[in-house]
């Protein structure tokens, strides 16, 4: 196999790990489910991961750098303050079946147990919260927004938004997605003296 087609397989791998830990939970899943689902060895997934902690560890680490990915093609596109932030908080939001947020979830919890998911996962959290700081500081920069404290408003949009998200993913019909992005929009406009239909 050459070094490129391993590289595919193992991205191949990952993928799968990380739909199969959205379905199954990281406490549930199996090497022999990983390998089942992408149609592999059990012997290939440890050839490649040498303990099922490393494999699922790598699938988590995998999924946050596709999300990190999505948030940097936000960044770095010339978009002003306000478009990036209706893109970030899109982006945020669940969409179809909240199967990445079940993983989320599931990884913020055996963040408690597991030192390596817990550096993971603060990554991803520090990131997005470091991104929406920046966003509403150029925007207050350039006077779309109003915000005296945007690193503390970043911390307050992203623990109304997690804290809906949670309640969206685990608790069916509890809240709606419209409730979410109406909620979400109106938390961010009170932090960034905006209409909330502004973020629509």
């Amino acid at each position: 196999m050459t070094r490129r087609a391993a590289e595919i397989r193992l991205d191949a791998l990952l993928r799968t790990a990380c739909d199969v830990i959205a379905e199954r939970g990281l406490a549930n899943t199996r090497t022999a489910d990983v390998a089942q689902a992408a149609g592999v060895s059990q012997a290939l997934v440890f050839y490649h991961f040498a303990t099922k902690e490393r494999l699922l560890a790598q699938a988590f680490a995998y999924a946050v750098d596709q999300d990190l990915i999505r948030l940097d093609a936000v960044m770095n596109s010339p978009a002003p303050p306000l478009v990036k932030l209706r893109k970030i908080i899109k982006l945020y939001t669940p969409a179809g079946r909240p199967t990445s947020w079940s993983m989320w979830i599931d990884g913020w919890s055996e963040s408690l147990r597991t030192p390596e998911l817990e550096r993971i996962s603060r990554r991803l959290d520090l990131r997005w919260r470091e991104d929406l700081a920046e966003i509403i500081a150029d925007g207050v920069r350039d006077g779309t927004f109003d915000c005296a404290d945007p690193a503390g408003a970043a911390w307050r949009i992203s623990a109304v938004m997690d804290g809906l998200a949670v309640q969206l993913a685990v608790h069916d019909r509890v809240i709606s997605r419209r409730q979410f992005t109406e909620w979400v929009r109106l938390v961010s406009a009170r932090e960034l003296g905006l209409d909330p239909t502004e973020l629509d």
